[in-house]
């Protein structure tokens, strides 16, 4: 292929050699790193999109020789460390992605920088802690237990001493942990039959994730009785554990093994036995969709859940396109501010939530698709806390557009750190709802 300029064709993405020696080579990272961090300084059509490009211009511009060879390779950190694996610069604004012969793909050769730094032990035990997501599942539950944990997460005191010890942002909102877990308190499905359409299984596994199980069990909750309205049986996942992703964004690859080794083999059994995987969190959904994929390229079962796996929405609108999705709504949404995550957008299946709340009469969608700038732990963390707000600012402005009833995100996480942004901003506050929620809401069950 010629080094024609831009890229005509569909991205591709090559799989994660994360197991050779040369992925940790130092020399060789450094060398990829500055090669394609020049291609980036000659286009920078990605410096509006988040933290790292600026960072990176920066750097060369301020440089002995305004080159990428004049930055100095230990800053080259300063712009690594504010990537959050969005994915976004990869499937929107890059023209050299693959199959151009330039081969950038920009967020996983941050991922390798991030995971040669966490192989020579130089991630901290804040990320640490922070992605151990089953760890933190422990609070939950216990009634007693969540009740004080929450109470004295919301103290000054308490707040002002997890930024001095952990580097935990005092202002940055944190999730809550259920009383009752999602799995603990899910009902059981009624014995309907089973009624495959030509797009879409006529059975249901439901792969609750951790932030669903032990912070909001309400997303999981309305998802069943969505499922439950439409008469789809469902079975929930036995024993599951973290996804992975949040140990991905720090670079400990052999820990998503490790979370990997416990999901695949369970998820590639009802895989097999014809079920729609079903997963309430965008995250977790492209985790399986697209990273566990190129990590393990060659393991037919991590193969076999990429194609079995579902975002709800997208089994939704299948299921509507089938015609064996109720669309008798009892009541409107009104006027709604959705916005799209990031983590939504890369899995590349279109607005599939907007298409679905659309079908509700009287409603109206303000459709946001932008980064909201939270990204998972990135947010919460001192260092970024104030970046990642200010990533948002242009989302918050554009979720107060057209005076909504709600504002909603798929990724509950997002959605409260636009809630809290649009806050601060002093614009109208409006009552945040995952669209499960909604959805149930407009099928008035």
């Amino acid at each position: 292929m010629s080094n024609r300029e831009g890229n005509l064709e569909a991205p591709t993405r090559h799989p994660l050699n994360w197991k050779s020696e040369d992925f940790y080579n130092e020399d060789s990272l450094n060398g990829e790193l500055e090669r394609v961090f020049d291609i980036c300084h000659g286009c920078r059509r990605c410096v509006s999109l988040c933290a790292t490009f600026p960072t990176l211009f920066d750097l060369v511009d301020e440089s002995p020789t305004m080159e990428v060879d004049g930055v100095d390779k230990k800053d080259y950190w300063k712009a690594i460390d504010q990537c959050y694996l969005c994915d976004v610069c990869y499937m929107t604004k890059c023209p050299y992605t693959p199959p151009h012969s330039w081969n950038v793909d920009f967020p996983h050769l941050m991922l390798r920088a991030k995971a040669v730094k966490y192989k020579k032990g130089e991630v901290g035990f804040r990320d640490k802690f922070l992605s151990s997501t089953d760890m933190h599942g422990k609070f939950a539950g216990i009634p007693i237990v969540t009740q004080a944990v929450n109470a004295v997460n919301k103290t000054k005191v308490a707040r002002g001493l997890m930024e001095s010890t952990l580097g935990v942002d005092k202002d940055a909102w944190l999730p809550e942990f259920a009383s009752q877990k999602f799995r603990k308190g899910a009902k059981k499905s009624s014995a309907y039959p089973v009624r495959d359409g030509k797009l879409t299984p006529g059975k249901v596994a439901v792969y609750s994730t951790c932030y669903v199980n032990y912070n909001e069990p309400g997303i999981g909750h309305d998802m069943l009785a969505i499922l439950d309205h439409n008469q789809i049986p469902y079975v929930l996942v036995e024993k599951e554990a973290c996804c992975g992703m949040p140990k991905l964004e720090q670079g400990d690859l052999a820990g998503v093994e490790e979370k990997k080794k416990i999901n695949i083999p369970q998820l590639a059994d009802l895989a097999r036995e014809g079920y729609a995987i079903l997963t309430p969190i965008p995250s977790c959904t492209l985790m399986y969709k697209q990273e566990l994929p190129l990590m393990f390229p060659d393991d037919a079962d991590t193969q076999l859940v990429k194609e079995a796996m579902w975002d709800p929405f997208e089994y939704f609108i299948s299921r509507n396109r089938d015609g064996l999705l109720m669309t008798q709504f009892k009541e409107s949404l009104g006027n709604i501010s959705y916005h799209i995550p990031c983590h939504s957008r890369v899995q590349n299946v279109g607005r599939k939530t907007a298409e679905t709340l659309q079908l509700v009469p009287d409603t109206t969608l303000n459709i946001v698709e932008r980064c909201s700038g939270h990204a998972g732990t990135f947010g919460v963390k001192k260092e970024f806390h104030r970046t990642a707000m200010k990533i948002g600012k242009p989302v918050f402005k554009a979720m107060a557009n057209n005076a909504p009833d709600y504002i909603s995100s798929d990724c509950q996480l997002a959605g409260h750190h636009i809630e809290q942004g649009m806050a601060e901003a002093g614009l109208k506050q409006t009552q945040m709802a995952h669209p499960l929620a909604l959805l149930r809401k407009a099928y008035g069950i």
